[in-house]
C-alpha cells in the first residue's frame, strides 16, 4: 500500500486552519480572563491575557445572595426550548405544504409569505395585536410573537423538500398514508439537515431575545436572562457614575460586562456542536435546490 504524500498545500491548509481557529478562540479567551480580573487592575492596565490580580467579584455580584439570575436562566431555557420546538414544527409543516405539488394555490401562499419579507407592518400594529391576544406579562408573550416564523427559513425548508423525489410521496399515498404521516415519517427525517439549521437559528433568536421582554413583560420573575443582565448592567453603570468613592471600591463594571457575556453565551456554545455537522449542509442545499 502506497503511503500518502503530504504536499505543500496540505501543510498550508493545516497552518491556515490553525490560525483561523486561534483568531476565533483568542477573543473568547480574553473575555473569560477579563471576567475574573480585578477591577482596579483593569482600570490601571486595561485588558490583558496575564492580569496581575484575579477576582471573582463580577460573578459574586451576579450569583451570590440572589436567585434572579438562576430564575432568568430557567425562564430563558423554557422559552427557548418551547419556542424553538414550536417554531421548527410550524415552519416545517408550512414548508411541506408549499413544496407539495398536490396543494392548491401553493404558489400564492409562497407569494404571501414572500411579501412579508419585503414589507414590515411596523411596531404599532404588532403591539396592538399582542394586546388583543393578551400577550402581556406571561410566558406566552415571550414565545408567540417570535413563533410567527421567518419567511427566509420557510423558503430554505421548502427548497430542500422540493429536492425530495415525488415518487416517495406517491408510493406512500398508494399505501394509504395521509399527509401527516408522509410529512413526519418521510419528509421530516429526510430534511434533518435543513431542520437542524433553522433549529439553531430559532434557538439563537429566542435565547438572545430581550425586545419582547422590554415591550411585554412587567414582572421581574419573568425576565429572560438577556434582559435581566441588560438591566443589571445599566444599573451598575449608573451606580458607577453617581458614586464618588475611590476606584478600588467601585463596582466591577468592566469585568461584569465580560462575566455577563460568558454567562449568556455558555448554553449556545454547548448547544452548537450537536447541530454543527448539519448546519452548512442544510443551509447550502436548502438555499440552492428547487
Amino acid at each position: 500500500m502506497r503511503a500518502q504524500r503530504i504536499t505543500v498545500f496540505d501543510v498550508f491548509a493545516v497552518v491556515f486552519t490553525f490560525l483561523v481557529m486561534l483568531f476565533c478562540l483568542l477573543p473568547m479567551a480574553l473575555v473569560a480572563i477579563v471576567s475574573i480580573t480585578d477591577e482596579a487592575v483593569i482600570q490601571a492596565n486595561g485588558y490583558s491575557f496575564f492580569p496581575e490580580r484575579l477576582s471573582l467579584a463580577a460573578y459574586r455580584l451576579l450569583f451570590v445572595g440572589q436567585d434572579l439570575v438562576g430564575n432568568s436562566y430557567l425562564i430563558s431555557t423554557m422559552v427557548t426550548t418551547l419556542g424553538t420546538g414550536l417554531a421548527v414544527l410550524v415552519t416545517g409543516m408550512a414548508g411541506y405544504a408549499i413544496a407539495n405539488r398536490n396543494v392548491q394555490y401553493r404558489n400564492a401562499l409562497a407569494l404571501f409569505f414572500f411579501v412579508t419579507m419585503v414589507f414590515n407592518p411596523g411596531l404599532v400594529p404588532w403591539y396592538y395585536i399582542t394586546g388583543v391576544l393578551n400577550l402581556r406579562d406571561n410566558l406566552a408573550a415571550l414565545i408567540i410573537p417570535r413563533l410567527m416564523f421567518q419567511p427566509f427559513y420557510l423558503f430554505l425548508v421548502r427548497n430542500f423538500m422540493k429536492g425530495i423525489p415525488d415518487s416517495l410521496m406517491e408510493s406512500a399515498r398508494i399505501d394509504g398514508a395521509r399527509d401527516l404521516t408522509i410529512a413526519f415519517r418521510i419528509y421530516f427525517p429526510l430534511s434533518v439537515p435543513v431542520l437542524a439549521a433553522i433549529t439553531l437559528f430559532y434557538g439563537l433568536q429566542y435565547w438572545n431575545d430581550w425586545f419582547n421582554a422590554i415591550m411585554l413583560i412587567d414582572s421581574q420573575q419573568l425576565y429572560p436572562v438577556q434582559y435581566l443582565l441588560f438591566k443589571l448592567q445599566s444599573e451598575l453603570q449608573m451606580l458607577r457614575e453617581l458614586q464618588q468613592a475611590s476606584a478600588t471600591s467601585r463596582p466591577p463594571a468592566e469585568s461584569f460586562k465580560m462575566a455577563t457575556a460568558i454567562v449568556t453565551i455558555g448554553p449556545i456554545v454547548f448547544f452548537y456542536p450537536f447541530l454543527q455537522r448539519y448546519f452548512v449542509k442544510g443551509l447550502v442545499i436548502g438555499s440552492i435546490k428547487g
